[in-house]
């Protein structure tokens, strides 16, 4: 067992493959490493790796993909007159400030969960954040954060050293004892070939 390492393993994490004795270290190992147990259906799996069981994973992820896509196609939401004109308003305000909004269509997960919303009181967008510090393994989802607060700003609860709360800090230390100059802040680029330098 990789948890308490007394025991002889009898189950393994389909997420990251680490051995377990029970039911116990199995919640411990998740609680600790912010696991989740479900395994990873686009996880990398070499040439020399690739079984009959990877290629037939596969197909049924991509048959789940076309039946939700389809799923979502004919949800009545989609071809909801309110629905489509309150997209409409927000790609329309996007533009205006010189951003392309892109949506996933309806049923998908991200676009249940994305908050971001346009205030025309304020003429301000409000963002829905996920910050993602991988050397921690930890996620953070902001949710109402406003177009003209600085990335510093919104940092400051997580990274600061002074600022930031305890516990976060304590997960995150190797961010908040790194000098902030060493600290990057880097932003996902979608749509983008495999190849690409950018």
């Amino acid at each position: 067992c990789e948890t308490c390492s007394k025991e002889a393993a009898k189950y393994r994490c389909p997420r990251c493959m680490k051995y377990s004795c029970s039911l116990l270290c199995v919640k411990k190992h998740k609680l600790a490493q912010s696991c989740n147990g479900v395994r990873d259906k686009t996880a990398f799996v070499p040439v020399n790796e690739f079984t009959d069981l990877n290629l037939l994973s596969d197909y049924r992820f991509l048959e789940d993909v076309g039946r939700t896509a389809d799923a979502a196609a004919r949800h009545c939401t989609v071809h909801s007159p309110a629905t489509k004109r309150l997209l409409y308003c927000l790609r329309n305000k996007a533009r205006g400030c010189n951003i392309e909004l892109k949506t996933l269509p309806v049923g998908f997960t991200k676009r249940r969960e994305n908050s971001t919303t346009f205030n025309s009181m304020e003429n301000k967008f409000y963002w829905h954040l996920k910050l993602i510090f991988p050397h921690c393994h930890a996620e953070y989802t902001l949710k109402g954060v406003p177009d003209d607060k600085t990335l510093v700003d919104i940092l400051k609860p997580y990274i600061d050293p002074v600022e930031s709360d305890p516990v976060v800090c304590q997960r995150l230390k190797i961010y908040t004892a790194s000098p902030q100059s060493d600290v990057q802040i880097l932003m996902k680029i979608e749509n983008r070939n495999r190849n690409s330098v950018r």
